[in-house]
């Protein structure tokens, strides 16, 4: 439940960001505004509790856990490279795969003494900030060079 309601959160901010919003008229731009906002606003009022068990030593590493990713965060605006590749290390951290980057073996650590539930929501807030930093770069991209991601008219006569 909760991922969809982050999937959910994320395709209504896509749209509302999206380049195909610009080339609307102002009232569709509008009336799909105000839809967005309105279901942002209810998908936001919607709370997924559900109450994970632990012990003293797997609350305190879910702490220490949440407090390393809410430092790189905080840092974010300022240094958008290398908080996205301090999350890009932290991730590799959560993941059985074998990583593309250099892992943070203290993060490692730290995560592996969370509880299970709690080790998985760290890796899909991981996921979901790269996915955030991903799709910024591409808004910053489109808004930077708008003309090439213009279609060109085809002005084909029959």
């Amino acid at each position: 439940m909760e991922q969809e309601k982050e999937i959910l959160l994320e395709m209504i901010h896509s749209i509302q960001n999206s380049q195909d919003m610009r080339n609307i008229s102002e009232g569709e731009r509008e009336e799909l505004n105000l839809t967005a906002s309105r279901l942002m606003g209810r998908t936001l009022t919607v709370e997924v509790s559900v109450e994970t068990i632990r012990n003293p030593q797997q609350q305190e590493s879910l702490s220490h856990a949440t407090r390393m990713i809410d430092e790189i965060v905080d840092k974010l605006l300022n240094d958008l490279e290398d908080s996205r590749s301090h999350l890009m290390t932290l991730y590799g951290a959560c993941t059985s795969d074998i990583p593309s980057v250099p892992i943070d073996q203290k993060f490692q650590s730290v995560v592996i003494g969370c509880a299970i539930e709690d080790q998985k929501k760290i890796k899909r807030r991981l996921e979901t900030l790269l996915r955030h930093i991903e799709n910024s770069d591409k808004s910053i991209t489109l808004l930077e060079h708008p003309k090439s991601t213009q279609q060109p008219c085809n002005n084909k006569q029959d």
